[in-house]
C-alpha cells in the first residue's frame, strides 16, 4: 500500500468572484482562485516558487470596499469578499501598466506580452521615441548565461532567487533609486568576479528574458530558437546523490536548455551549476 501525504487540512474560504461563488483553501490568493476558475489574469512578477513582490501591478483586480485596485498575486482570499477581474477600471489599469512597461523595456521575448498588449489595446508608442529606455548592450562575460538589462522590468525575482528565498548567494541586488534603480552585481563587476555560483536559478525565474542561458541567447540571435520544434524529456541528474529531476529541452536532436519542475518537492525548480548547465558533454561528439 502506498502512503499518500495529505498535509494539514485547511478550511475553505467562500467569496464571490465575478458574480459567482468561489471556494479556495484558507491562505490561497485571489490569483489562485482565478486560475482555479479558469480566469486568465496576466502576471509578470509573480512566481510560483517565490513570495509575491507586487512589482509589476499587471494582475490587479477590483475588490468591493477597497479604495484602490489590489494585486491578485498577493491578496489573500477572505470570506465574503467580492472580487471583479474584468471591469473597465481593471482593464484601464492593466492597459496603462503594459504601456509603461513596453515603452521602457524590450518585451520581445516576454511570453504572452504581445498577446496582452493586443487584448488590452495598449499603445506603448504613444509615449514617443523619447520615452525613458535603457539602451544597454547584452552583457556576455561568461559562457553560461547572458544579462540583457534592456529587457529588465525590475520585478526583483532574480534578486529573491539569488538571495534569502533560495540560493543565499546574494550576488545580485538592486542598485540606485527611483529612475536610476537597476539590477546589478556588487561594484558592477563581471559575474566571474562576483559571488555568483552560476546556478542559473535567476535565469529560471526571469519573466522577460533579461537573463537567459547563453545557448538560448545564441540560438535566438541566429534566428534558430523555435520552441514549437522542441521536445521535453524528464530524467534525473546523475552528478550527485540528491537526485534532482531534470527536464531536457531538445531541439534538432540537441539539448538546448535544462530546467526542473517547479512543483518538484526536491528542487522547486532550482538546480546547481552542474544540473542546469552541465549537459554540454552529452553533445561533445568530437
Amino acid at each position: 500500500m502506498t502512503a499518500i501525504p495529505l498535509g494539514v487540512p485547511r478550511r475553505l474560504v467562500e467569496f464571490t468572484l465575478d458574480g459567482r461563488e468561489a471556494r479556495v483553501p484558507e491562505g490561497a490568493t485571489v490569483l489562485d482562485a482565478c486560475r482555479a476558475a479558469g480566469k486568465d489574469v496576466p502576471t509578470l512578477c509573480q512566481g510560483d516558487t517565490l513570495r509575491p513582490k507586487n512589482a509589476c501591478r499587471v494582475c490587479v483586480v477590483e475588490v468591493e470596499g477597497s479604495r484602490t485596485l489590489v494585486p491578485a498575486c498577493s491578496r489573500r482570499a477572505e470570506p465574503g469578499m467580492e472580487v471583479r477581474t474584468d471591469t473597465e477600471r481593471v482593464r484601464h489599469s492593466r492597459k496603462i501598466v503594459l504601456e509603461l512597461l513596453a515603452s521602457s523595456a524590450d518585451l520581445s521575448t516576454t511570453p504572452r506580452a504581445a498577446e496582452w498588449i493586443k487584448e488590452y489595446e495598449a499603445k506603448p508608442d504613444r509615449f514617443g521615441p523619447g520615452a525613458a529606455r535603457l539602451n544597454d548592450e547584452p552583457r556576455i562575460d561568461n559562457e553560461l548565461y547572458v544579462r540583457d538589462y534592456a529587457k529588465c522590468i525590475l520585478c526583483y525575482k532574480c534578486v529573491d532567487a539569488c538571495g534569502d528565498q533560495w540560493q543565499n548567494s546574494f550576488a545580485i541586488s538592486v542598485a540606485g533609486r527611483g529612475f536610476d534603480a537597476r539590477i546589478a552585481v556588487e561594484h558592477d563587476a563581471p559575474l566571474t568576479d562576483s559571488a555568483c555560483v552560476f546556478c542559473g536559478n535567476c535565469v529560471e525565474v526571469c519573466p522577460t528574458g533579461a537573463l537567459s542561458a547563453k545557448r538560448e541567447f545564441d540560438l535566438r540571435a541566429a534566428g534558430d530558437w523555435d520552441e514549437s520544434r522542441q521536445t521535453e524529456t524528464t530524467t534525473v541528474c546523475a552528478y550527485c546523490g540528491v537526485g534532482c529531476t531534470l527536464t531536457l529541452h531538445v531541439q534538432d536532436n540537441e539539448i538546448v536548455k535544462v530546467t526542473s519542475p517547479h512543483d518538484n518537492p526536491v528542487t522547486h525548480g532550482n538546480l546547481c551549476i552542474k544540473g542546469r548547465f552541465g549537459y554540454q558533454h552529452v553533445q561533445n561528439r568530437g
